[in-house]
């Protein structure tokens, strides 16, 4: 049985973006080659990606074509080359199609759907997007989590968590730190309380 990992970048007050649609490119975000090199090691390693709606688009927007940009960096072009070629899910109930070997979940049962995609799947499946991993965490199914904390404290936006106000136990597995002053911790959720 696979495993969902979401995998997200946070501030010290556990929140994702600051405006609507800052996430992976806010100011607050410290990612230099150090960091996006972690990134690159830890997305091959994935069995698959399964991302939102917002996050995929945002994604779909820029990595396609940077993997050929050559102005950018070898670092990026890697990822855009990890990020198109990995098997990906989308869940959207308004997305009927998608490129770069995207499969999309999307209706009444999705959830269920992801729950036979996780016991089909041998390895660890990338969660992406606050409103998906809440909806698994309230299904039972999340399994860990992968914070990147930059050293900043936002004061309001958007949390790690939509609309969720229930403890969570969580069990360190890994920790890191990075030149930047990001701090890398990778959690096994003990227990979830689905609602």
């Amino acid at each position: 049985m696979g495993r969902f990992l979401y995998w997200m970048n946070v501030s010290l007050d556990l929140r994702i973006e600051q405006v609507p649609g800052d996430d992976g490119a806010g100011e607050w975000l410290r990612i230099d080659e150090e960091l996006h090199r972690e990134f690159n090691a830890r997305a091959r390693a994935l069995a698959g990606m399964v991302q939102g709606r917002v996050i995929y688009e945002t994604m779909e927007e820029y990595w396609p074509s940077a993997r050929e940009d050559a102005s950018l960096p070898d670092f990026m072009r890697e990822y855009g080359e990890i990020w198109t070629s990995a098997p990906k899910v989308l869940v959207s109930r308004t997305r009927h199609t998608a490129d770069h070997g995207t499969r999309i979940i999307g209706g009444d049962d999705a959830i269920e759907q992801l729950a036979a995609l996780r016991a089909e799947t041998a390895g660890t499946l990338g969660v992406g997007g606050a409103t998906l991993a809440t909806q698994l965490l309230r299904a039972g199914l999340l399994d860990e989590l992968l914070l990147f904390t930059h050293p900043a404290i936002l004061g309001f936006g958007r949390p790690l968590f939509d609309d969720w106000d229930l403890p969570i136990e969580l069990d360190l597995i890994e920790q890191r730190s990075f030149k930047q002053g990001v701090a890398m911790h990778h959690y096994a959720i003990r227990e979830t309380n689905p609602c």
